[in-house]
Order: C-alpha cells, then structure tokens, then sequence
C-alpha cells in the first residue's frame, strides 16, 4: 500500500492508503505502485487515477502540477482540480 495525498493550492482533495495511481507525467503517463523508486516528475493536465483495495476507483482531473514519490509515500501538487 502507499499513502497518497492529492492537494490544491486551496484544499486536501484526498488522503489515504492507495494500491497504484496513473499519473499524467509530463514526458508520458506512468503508474506508481508499492515500493516505486523515489522520483520527483511534473505533470501535464489529465487524469490522475487512483486504484483502492477492493478494486474501487478514483478519478481526478487535474491541470498540471508536481508528483513527489518517496518511501511508499505520493503526494501530488496540483495546480488545480477540473470540475
């Protein structure tokens, strides 16, 4: 499991355990699983979608931003989140 937080200049839009996230990187989309290598990348405007125990799913539109992966850690910076 990973612990991911997804916040917005104005607010926490998630927080909490995820098995995976795609993310919209800006040099291509990439997937981010338990025990990634720690990387920080930017990220283009797109989905950022996060896989739950359980199968359940999560989608998020967002308009560019920063990922920082470390330690079984996500935390995504986004510019903004698009309705």
């Amino acid at each position: 499991m990973i612990q991911l937080e997804i916040l917005t200049p104005d607010s926490k839009v998630f927080s909490g355990e995820a098995t995976g996230v795609n993310l919209p990187g800006s040099a291509g989309a990439f997937e981010v699983l338990t025990n990634h290598a720690a990387i920080i990348s930017t990220l283009d405007k797109g989905k950022v979608v996060v896989r739950q125990a359980g199968g359940k799913e999560e989608t998020f539109v967002i308009d560019g931003g920063l990922v920082e992966v470390l330690h079984n850690k996500v935390i995504v910076l986004a510019e903004s989140i698009i309705a």
